[in-house]
């Protein structure tokens, strides 16, 4: 993630730097950075897409509110955990009265626990403990061979 954010902050901190900086005219003696250059580079780019050149910055400015946006989402997805976990510790800090007085229920017992209050007939229910990863589909465990050692195919 750290690789898309640099891919992602170096084209805005190059142009925005360039902008703000040609803007007002603060060039250090070199021409690409004079209030000229920015009024001949802006002025070409209008006439090629066809727009007003003032406009352009603005437009710029759309679109990299949108894709900080877009990178933000995509970040705060792949931290979701962690930022509920820390929103869940500012709650019960800055507001106690709004905690969960319960504390959550693993999720093995809480089919059992349904099927108890009459929302799940207990019969049909899904229970954890039926439930074994470990075996293959027609018998046996995935650290075992299928075919039993004293009945290998020769």
């Amino acid at each position: 993630m750290k690789y898309v954010f640099a891919v992602w902050a170096t084209p805005l901190v190059l142009f925005w730097g360039w902008y703000f900086l040609s803007l007002n005219d603060i060039h250090f003696g070199y021409i690409m950075l004079t209030r000229q250059a920015h009024d001949l580079i802006f002025q070409l780019y209008g006439q090629m897409i066809g727009m007003d050149p003032q406009a352009i910055p603005m437009l710029v400015a759309q679109a990299c509110i949108f894709d900080t946006g877009l990178i933000v989402a995509i970040w705060a997805f792949r931290r979701r955990r962690e930022i509920r976990a820390w929103a869940v510790e500012m709650l019960v800090r800055y507001q106690p009265s709004l905690a969960v007085a319960e504390p959550v229920q693993p999720v093995e017992h809480a089919l059992e626990n349904e099927g108890r209050r009459g929302g799940i007939d207990p019969r049909l229910a899904f229970l954890a403990r039926d439930v074994h990863f470990d075996e293959r589909p027609f018998g046996g465990y995935r650290r075992q061979p299928l075919v039993p050692e004293g009945e290998r195919q020769r």
